[in-house]
Formats: structure tokens, C-alpha cells, sequence
């Protein structure tokens, strides 16, 4: 269902035009009504379509290695071979199905964990205020917001106070915009100050809007639906596409090299073509996208049953690449329950007036509450005799609340925030009752008391007031007068020292990255004995260049009093450097650098918009469990290696041995049809490798797609593989004088035993006898072994092309196998390259 569209400049009309056009009023609508423009109009939701199976086979048809498997079926139905045409039709459509049906599952699992963490609005329904999920919007809500929200549909605002939201999304604008209620006569969206736009986030203030369109009609939801269809490919599906199309030049230059050397020779050209093409279907992994999702699903689930939840099923490689990660230290590092520990005036001892002052600014706030002020008004008792007049909001620029309240008929403008905000806004400080100037000598006392409060751990918030009468709003935040410190305490968590220890063992470096005080900072990172000394300050940072800060961030992890562009500074150097960085952050400030992460973190208590960024997100906000994900990231890309590791080598050496024997052999070593039925159920029998288990030093260090690895590995495993084909082939030629058919039937046989079983030898890089691989895989191993011997003993082994066998040739082949899974212990070291440390644990 399309939702209706609102009027195309619906800011140049009054909220009272807007609201009769929709059927509204300033209090909302009932739930009756909602429900009917529900189903009239459906969900909040952009690019939302009922099924997409056909676009999907489509795209994976043009794939480039499946285009090699069409034309070889399209030549082999042409020419009458319908046995061939029958086996690359089964290649084609098990790779397409088994491809799409995990890939559905995998949707559809984290579609269902997505759905746990839904984003909600506060909405008025029957005159309450309530939330509902944001899909569930209709045209004439009225919703209210708060900072850290994500504006959640297209509307015009009734009320704001202080409101400044980022719309950067829509209009480009990089700065916050105001935005207040009223009517605009600019018919520029730029100049729309009374609406706010799907995507935007709000920075900082409050405000009621009202809904005018929703899903695909908003603006956002146009573009979006514009380029529904566009996904950048991440890093892992570049480097994928990368390789296969090095598969889909090699496989070019192997048929072409057959092709014509047979046609030299003097072969029949038809038969010629179908073997060429058979060996370009025996290079090519048919079956790679389908053991990656497995793979990538498979890790999601154990992910998900960590506490993880993926959003983007590529994200679980870059967390095993990952070897810096930066985090914030609230909620992660500390236990993210701040109390209020003192409340001392200048002489150092606690007050009761600043106390009080303090929590009156808390409790008339009505911005979004920080935990600071929930520990301010936590037993703080009730809040009596005050009126709130007005007030201006915290933001990140000005880093502190100003409230103007009234009692006993007198008037105050309270302040709380970061002391050194608040300091540079006074001109006196309270002590012993008097009011003194706040000198030099003053300020040095605050500031050693400050000073021997950070050391403890402490967090300060400076308190100030000044007299107001007469006002009735707040005009501008200077000569006040500061009363004393609140000062707060988070304990470190004891997990996290555990988790930093397993992270630096695991190859990644943790770098904190804060807005606190290098002190605090200091006193937390020491409690938890993280080994770190160097840091740079928010002051320092900006007095950096791009270049300058990418030298300093190899070796400094603390950061403190960091803004949230800072903090995307940090990462984009630390990007620059070479390394796969993660962030970890919950707040309005990380969202930036959550979202230009290679891997962004958050928690399910986060803002919004930090989890709106993010590529996975914790149920629980612990450092462990990032560690339990670099793990499982690592244990997925291991074992997607080793498909493409065994299958490329495995399939290199065959392919090459068959090219090759073929020349001087009177007949084809295999006809098309075992070479496809040989890649058939080799590669079936590896799908059992996203189950597997790995090795220590498979998790132990970061994670990187090695071409050159994986060429050396090639190059070695390989041409051992061909030296016992050609072996092979010289005791069934010269030694037993076998026919054509048994031939055949004794190199399959021993194709498939040296192909399958040496799986059970590199799958690990120690003795293979030491590591125990999965049952599951070992069972498909086994099957697909049991299977390729049973085909020339079973009745289809005339039809297939396969021959009866001697028991000579039997014991022989049994043989070779054994001499061959021998060898292969024995190489398999130097072509295992050893894990790369980290660039900067190295460093």
C-alpha cells in the first residue's frame, strides 16, 4: 500500500490548516482512528516488498561463475548429451536454492532479532502519551521528541523549546538547524525552520510534531526507495568478487589452452569443446556463496545466542579482521551506575544548598535526563516551591543546563555542567555564606580541588546560580555565581579488565575514547590495568592536522574530553594507518564514529541513533562480549578459508593433471560428465565446513583476506595433488593395461578419496590426528566418499561412463591415497602461512 503523499511544501501551511486537512487535533489521535489510517495506508516503512525471489535468481544468474555453467549446459543440450545437461542443471539450481535458501533464513533470523530492538516514538493516542513502534505511525499523530531521537516520519511542529536537530540526510546541511514552531513562507526546504524530516536526528531540545507522511511518502523514504536497490558491496563482498573473477581468468585461459591444443592435435572437436568446458566447471567453486551464508548465518546464530545481534551478516568477517577497538568508557569499561557520592561547597565540605540547587536543576530540565541527573534526583527527595520559567537545554557545544525557576516569588537562574564551562560563566564563588570575587588565588583553590576529586575517579558537576528577577527568560549565561561541585562515582566493572586482557590476547588493541577528563580517564584505565600512558586531549586534537593526528594514534589509546567529530577523527586515522577498527558507543556522540567504523558497535540501551548506525548490537554492554564476537568473526572467516583454501587447490591440481593427460593419453581421463559429477559431490561434501571447529591460532590474531596466502597455498597443495594423479595414472595405463571405462573408474575413485580425505588433514594446521573436526562435517565427508565409490559399483556405472575394477587396481589406488594424505601432512606447513600479527601490536 502507498501511503498518501502530504502536500509538497506542507511548511508554508499553518499547524491549524495541516491539522483540519488531516482530520486531527493538537491532542491526537484515537486509537480507532490510527488503526483505520493503519490499514488504509500502511506501515511506516521504506521499501518494504513482498518477496523478491525472482530478482534474486536473476542477479545470481549473471553471476560470472555460474555464466560458465549455463553455456557449458546450453552447448551440452545442443549437441544431445543429456546426461551432462542433466548434472550442470543439478550444479546450477543446488547452488542457486541452497544459496538462497540460507540466505532467507539468515534474513529472516535477523529481521526477527532486528524486530526485538525496534525502533519506538512517544505518541499521542486517546489524549495519553505512549510508545509505540515507529512502523505503527499514521498522518495526523502527534509525536513527541527529545534529544537523541531519530525524527520518525515527515511533520510539522507545534511546539519546540530549544529544539536543534542534524538534517545533514535530507538537505546536506552540515550544521545543526533551530527549528520552533510557526509558519514559513519559503517554499525552500532549506528554509523549512517549523518541519522536521524522516532521517534527521535531534541534537538537542524538545518538541511536539505533527505527523503529515510517513514511509515511502516521506522525503527520505523517496530517496531511499530510489536507491533501494543500490547496496554498496562491504570490503569481504569486494574481496570476494575479487577472487572469483581471478577463478573466472584462469578457468578462460585453462579451456582455451585445451581447446586449441586438442584441435592441434588432431581430436574431435565437439568432444574437445565439452571437455574444455567440463575442466572450466571443475575450477569454478560453485558452491562459495552458498558456504559463506552458511557460514555467515551459521556465526550470526552462535552470535545471537552470545548476546550479539547482527544487522549485517558481512559485519561478522570485519569483526574477526578487527584489531583496534575503540570504545567509550561509561557502560562498557564502568558499571553505568553513577551515584552521587558528595556535594562539597569551595571549603571542600558537603552542602546541602548546593545539593539542592543542583537537584532543582535536574528535576525542572525537561530535556532528554542524563544519568547524572537521575543520580541527582535518585533519594533526592521531592522538589518543593519551585516553578520552572524557562530553560536552555544541554548540548555538546555548551556542555551545560541553565534552568529559571521560581520561589517565594524570587527568581534564579540555576546552572550545572562541565566546571570548566561553568567557571568560564562566573564572576563570584560562595564560601562561609559571603559572596567573594573570583580571583586568580580562587581559582587555583578550585582548581586543586577539582584536581584531588578527578584523581579519586570522580566526576564533577559544577553548580552556579545568579539572581533573576524580573526575567522570563533566559537572556544570557554570564555573572553567575558557582556554589560548590556534585561530584559522582562509576566503578570500573571487574569483567572488563578481563576482557581487555583477552582482546590484547586475541591481537586487539583497546583504545578509550571519552568525553571525560583525562583524570578520570586515567583513574579508570589504572583501576582496570589497562597498560596505557600516552594521551591527547580534545584541545590537543583539534590542534592537529588529518596527517599529524594519523602519526600520534599508533601509540596513544587514552582520549579524553573528545568531541563527537573528534572521535571520527580518531577512527578515520586510525583507518588510514591500515588497521580494521571497530567503535563501541551508545550515545548521540559515538553515532558518527559508530558509523564510520569498519565495525560499528552499540548496546540495547543505546540512543537511537547510535543504534540506528551501528552493524551489531550488544544485549548486554560488556567488553566480554565483544570478545566472545571477535572470536566467533574469526571462527567464521576460518572456515570459509578453508573451502576456498581445499576447493581452489583441490580443483586446480585436478583440473590441471586432466589438461594435461589428456594431450598424450588416447582417450579423456574423464568424460564432461564425471568431470561435473566429480565437482558435484566434492563440493556437496564440503558444505558440513561452516559446522566445523577451529584452531587456537585460527582465532588467536586478526584476520585478513591473504591472496598471496592463498596463492602459496595453491602453488604448493596443487602440484602435489597432480604429481599422484599422474602416478595414478601411469600404474592404470602401464602397470594394469585398463580400458577406457575402468581407467576412468580408478582415477574418479582415487580423484574423489585424495579430494575429500585430505580435508581431514588441512583443515588444522597441527597433526591432523590432534584436532577433531565436527561431526557434522566429518558425516558429509564421509558421505560424499561413500558415494563417489559406490557410483561404478552401483547400476548407473555403465551410463555414467565407469568401468568394473581389479582388486590390484583397488589395493593400488588405496595405496596412492594413503602415500598422498602422508605427503600432504608433510607440506601442509609451509603452505599454511602462520597468522600475521596486528600492524600495531607489532608496532
Amino acid at each position: 500500500m502507498l501511503t498518501p503523499r502530504a502536500p509538497a511544501r506542507f511548511w508554508t501551511s499553518s499547524p491549524e490548516e495541516l491539522l483540519t486537512s488531516l482530520r486531527a487535533s493538537p491532542t491526537g489521535l484515537t486509537d480507532a482512528q490510527a488503526a483505520a489510517r493503519l490499514r488504509a495506508e500502511g506501515a511506516n516503512a521504506i521499501g518494504d516488498r513482498p518477496s523478491r525471489d525472482l530478482a534474486d535468481v536473476a542477479h545470481r544468474l549473471t553471476n560470472p561463475l555460474i555464466l560458465v555453467l549455463l553455456v557449458a549446459a546450453g552447448m551440452a543440450g545442443l549437441t544431445g548429451d543429456v546426461a551432462s545437461l542433466a548434472i550442470i542443471t543439478l550444479v546450477v539450481a543446488a547452488s542457486i536454492a541452497l544459496d538462497m535458501v540460507q540466505e532467507h533464513r539468515a534474513r529472516a533470523s535477523v529481521e526477527a532479532l532486528r524486530r526485538s530492538i525496534a525502533l519506538t516514538t512517544r505518541v499521542r493516542r486517546d489524549g495519553v502519551w505512549r510508545e509505540i513502534p515507529v512502523a505503527r505511525l499514521v498522518r495526523g499523530d502527534v509525536v513527541q521528541l527529545a534529544a537523541g531521537d531519530l525524527v520518525p516520519a515527515d511533520g510539522l511542529l507545534l511546539s519546540a523549546k530549544a529544539l536543534q536537530v542534524n538534517q545533514a540526510a535530507i538537505t546536506g546541511e552540515s550544521f545543526p538547524v533551530e527549528k520552533s514552531a510557526g509558519r514559513v513562507d519559503s517554499a525552500a526546504m532549506a528554509d523549512a525552520t517549523n518541519a522536521l524530516f524522516q532521517g534527521s536526528s535531534v541534537l538537542s531540545g524538545t518538541g511536539d510534531m505533527l505527523v503529515v507522511a510517513t514511509g515511502g511518502a516521506t522525503r527520505f523514504g523517496g530517496i531511499a526507495t530510489a536507491l533501494q536497490d543500490v547496496t554498496p558491496a562491504t570490503a569481504f563482498e569486494r574481496r570476494v568478487r575479487r577472487f572469483g573473477l581471478v577463478i573466472v581468468r584462469v578457468t578462460m585461459f585453462l579451456v582455451l589452452f585445451v581447446l586449441a591444443t586438442h584441435l592441434a592435435l588432431g581430436r574431435p572437436p565437439l568432444e574437445s569443446f565439452l571437455f574444455a568446458l567440463a575442466l572450466a566447471v571443475g575450477l569454478t567453486p560453485e558452491l562459495l556463496p552458498m558456504i559463506m551464508t552458511i557460514s555467515l548465518a551459521r556465526g550470526a546464530e552462535r552470535m545471537a545466542a552470545s548476546r550479539v545481534i547482527v544487522k549485517r551478516l558481512s559485519a561478522i568477517h570485519d569483526l574477526g579482521t578487527m584489531d583496534v577497538l575503540c570504545t567509550d568508557k561509561t557502560g562498557t569499561l564502568t558499571e553505568a551506575k553513577i551515584a552521587l557520592v558528595a556535594h562539597p561547597a569551595i571549603d571542600g565540605i558537603d552542602s546541602g544548598r548546593v545539593r539542592e540547587l543542583a537537584v532543582v536543576n535536574a528535576a525542572l530540565e525537561t530535556g532528554l535526563k542524563s544519568p547524572l541527573d537521575a543520580a541527582l534526583l535518585d533519594g533526592g527527595g521531592p522538589i518543593t516551591g519551585w516553578t520552572r520559567i524557562d530553560e536552555r537545554p544541554f548540548d555538546f557545544e555548551r556542555r551545560r543546563v541553565s534552568v529559571l525557576a521560581e520561589r517565594d516569588g524570587r527568581r534564579w537562574e540555576i546552572v550545572k555542567g562541565a566546571p570548566e564551562s561553568v567557571l568560564a560563566q562566573c564572576i563570584a564563588f560562595e564560601e562561609g555564606g559571603a559572596v567573594l570575587p573570583l580571583d586568580d588565588a580562587a581559582r587555583g583553590r578550585l582548581a586543586r580541588l577539582e584536581a584531588e576529586r578527578y584523581a579519586a575517579g570522580l566526576r564533577l558537576l559544577a553548580i552556579a546560580v545568579k539572581a533573576a528577577d524580573g526575567q522570563d527568560e533566559i537572556v544570557d549565561e554570564a555573572g553567575f555565581t558557582l556554589v560548590g561541585y556534585c561530584a559522582f562515582a562509576d566503578p570500573p566493572k571487574i569483567s572488563a579488565s578481563r576482557a581487555i586482557a583477552d582482546l590484547g590476547m586475541a591481537g586487539v588493541r583497546v583504545k578509550v575514547v571519552s568525553g571525560d577528563s583525562p583524570a578520570v580517564v586515567r583513574h579508570v584505565v589504572a583501576a582496570l590495568g589497562l597498560q596505557a600512558t600516552e594521551l591527547l586531549s580534545g584541545d590537543e586534537i583539534a590542534g592537529l592536522s588529518d596527517a599529524a593526528l594519523a602519526a600520534r594514534v599508533g601509540t596513544v589509546d587514552l582520549y579524553a574530553r573528545v568531541s563527537p567529530d573528534q572521535k571520527t577523527r580518531i577512527v578515520r586515522a586510525l583507518i588510514a594507518r591500515g588497521h580494521t577498527v571497530g567503535f563501541l558507543g551508545d550515545g548521540i556522540n559515538d553515532a558518527p564514529a559508530i558509523r564510520a567504523a569498519d565495525v560499528g558497535l552499540s548496546v540495547d540501551g543505546a540512543t537511537d541513533i547510535a543504534r540506528e548506525a551501528a552493524d551489531m548490537i550488544l544485549l548486554a554492554p560488556d567488553l566480554e562480549v565483544v570478545a566472545a564476537g571477535v572470536a566467533e568473526g574469526r571462527r567464521t572467516y576460518a572456515n570459509i578459508m578453508k573451502y576456498i583454501r581445499m576447493g581452489t587447490s583441490s580443483n586446480v591440481g585436478n583440473m590441471v593433471t586432466m589438461a594435461l593427460a589428456s594431450l598424450w593419453l588416447p582417450f579423456l581421463p574423464l568424460t564432461p560428465v564425471q568431470v561435473l559429477l566429480n565437482n558435484l559431490i566434492y563440493d556437496l561434501s564440503q558444505a558440513g565446513l561452516p559446522f566445523d571447529r577451529t584452531d587456537a591460532a585460527d582465532v588467536g590474531q586478526p584476520q585478513g583476506w591473504d591472496m598471496h596466502a592463498l596463492i602459496r597455498f595453491t602453488a604448493i597443495m596443487a602440484p602435489l595433488s597432480s604429481v599422484f594423479d599422474l602416478l595414478t595414472f601411469a600404474a592404470m595405463r602401464h602397470l594394469f593395461h585398463l580400458d577406457p571405462a575402468a581407467f576412468r573408474t580408478g582415477w574418479f575413485i582415487e580423484s574423489m578419496a585424495t579430494q575429500i580425505l585430505v580435508v581431514f588433514v588441512i583443515r588444522t594446521r597441527g597433526p591432523f590426528w590432534r584436532s577433531r573436526p565436527d561431526p557434522v562435517m566429518a558425516g558429509l565427508l564421509l558421505g560424499g566418499l561413500a558415494l563417489a565409490v559406490a557410483l561404478p559399483l552401483s547400476p548407473l556405472a555403465a551410463g555414467l561412463g565407469f568401468g568394473p575394477l581389479p582388486l590390484p587396481v583397488w589395493a593400488c589406488v588405496s595405496g596412492l591415497v594413503l602415500a598422498y594424505l602422508a605427503m600432504a601432512e608433510g607440506c601442509k606447513r609451509p603452505a599454511l602461512s602462520p597468522v600475521s600479527p596486528s600492524p600495531l601490536r607489532s608496532g
